[in-house]
């Protein structure tokens, strides 16, 4: 424990993540540890990590096997690092990613450990299957039974029903809907209109197949299982071929569509952190510093609206300890669950009547939108819930390392009413 009570700089020095996959595609076979591994061994690999005791690996994943308990240590064991690395799972739906980052970070910042990785993974591909609840006891029982008679009679209780598998359902327990159901209600609540949708879903393949053309994913992927870059990315997407698709969720009068929306993914995404006396030690270079960290959660039960706009408090409250404007950033990376909720967090934004009707205590005004996820993000990379963290991290830190300073701001929204922003510093 640092015993000085003074606070380190944190450093990212390195990143790495495999081609994120489209479920039951690229990816269909292989699940939660494989895909972890294959990160962590990318980031190995890249920065000479091999044998090396960390303080830490932090990550985990939304969707996950009960023999995944135990996921990032299990994948730590598996790699070339010092098998006494210890790890740990945190789990906070679509924020987890970064939020391993910050617990791993703060640990730096205090002094308890000099280095640590930090990182997510999910397969929808490879989703647990459930049994019934009366499927469930019984079973339970039958291991305590004590003749094949008493096993016997408890089987005979079930029915055709009960023998139905119980797949997650992509909803929240406390309003039944989806994510995409919510996002309908706060695309209707905030005027956002189909158009605008379909145009920052354009601009972010436009920008990520720009990117991959010129080269700047060379040294952040992996390849892994046969794919070299995300196959969620349509390079030769057009405004005219959105304008076609079909609503997602409310069938009649929805705007969310399968192209404005991101779609159900694979992927993993890791990232090292360090203090400045290890990265040096190293000979690893410093891209960029985590500064402000803050995570909000918002009502969103009997304001249904509201699910996916928890980030709105966490910029306020992180831009206020940070002595910052909205405005005193080189780049933005808000992540694109749905092309509405960016808009509709921007509008408020600009909006002084709608950010005093959602309790803010200040607008925080317009950003310059040409400095917004200006590599593409999650509509044209896809969504692996608890990997894009670590791949917006990535992008921010080598967008600042290549310009040679600045700051970057990143906000995350998460199911369950949560949310995340984060500052990057060069």
């Amino acid at each position: 424990m640092n015993t000085t009570h003074t606070v380190r700089k944190v450093a990212i020095v390195g990143y790495n993540r495999i081609p994120f996959a489209r479920a039951n595609t690229a990816y269909a076979n292989v699940g939660n540890q494989e895909m972890m591994t294959a990160a962590l061994d990318g980031l190995i690999d890249k920065y000479h990590l091999k044998g090396k005791l960390l303080g830490e690996v932090a990550g985990g994943a939304v969707i996950k096997h009960t023999y995944d308990n135990n996921l990032i240590r299990e994948c730590v064991m598996k790699t070339s690092l010092d098998p006494s690395t210890p790890a740990c799972d945190l789990q906070q739906a679509c924020d987890t990613g970064i939020e391993s980052a910050i617990y791993i970070a703060n640990k730096i910042a205090l002094g308890q450990i000099e280095s640590g990785i930090a990182g997510g993974v999910d397969s929808i591909s490879d989703m647990p299957i459930a049994v019934s609840e009366k499927l469930r006891k019984i079973l339970l029982n039958a291991r305590k039974a004590k003749s094949l008679g008493e096993k016997i009679k408890l089987f005979l209780q079930l029915r055709p029903k009960d023998l139905s598998p119980l797949v997650p359902k992509n909803e929240e327990s406390q309003t039944g809907l989806s994510m995409g159901g919510h996002t309908e209600i706060t695309t209707k609540h905030y005027q956002i209109s189909r158009e605008d949708q379909d145009n920052l879903a354009l601009k972010s393949h436009l920008n990520m197949a720009k990117a991959y053309d010129e080269g700047f994913f060379n040294d952040m992927i992996t390849p892994f299982n046969g794919l070299d870059k995300d196959n969620n990315l349509r390079k030769d997407s057009t405004i005219e071929k959105l304008a076609k698709l079909n609503p997602a969720f409310d069938k009649i009068n929805g705007t969310l569509t399968a192209g404005n929306s991101t779609p159900l993914t694979d992927g993993a995404s890791c990232i090292l952190l360090a203090s400045e006396e290890w990265a040096k030690e190293q000979g690893l270079p410093i891209l960029a510093y985590i500064t402000f960290a803050e995570i909000a959660a918002i009502e969103y039960v009997k304001n249904q609206q509201n699910l996916l706009l928890a980030p709105l408090f966490a910029a306020s409250r992180m831009l206020e300890k940070a002595n910052l404007n909205l405005q005193d950033f080189d780049y933005y990376e808000i992540h694109e669950a749905f092309a509405a909720q960016v808009l509709a967090t921007l509008k408020i934004w600009e909006s002084p009547e709608l950010s005093t009707q959602l309790g803010l205590k200040k607008t925080l005004g317009a950003i310059d939108r040409n400095k917004l996820n200006v590599k593409g993000s999650s509509l044209a990379a896809a969504h692996p819930f608890a990997a894009t963290g670590g791949r917006i991290i990535g992008v921010m830190a080598k967008l600042l390392n290549e310009k040679g300073s600045g700051r970057g701001f990143i906000s995350i929204c998460a199911a369950g009413g949560q949310g995340v922003t984060m500052i990057i510093e060069k």
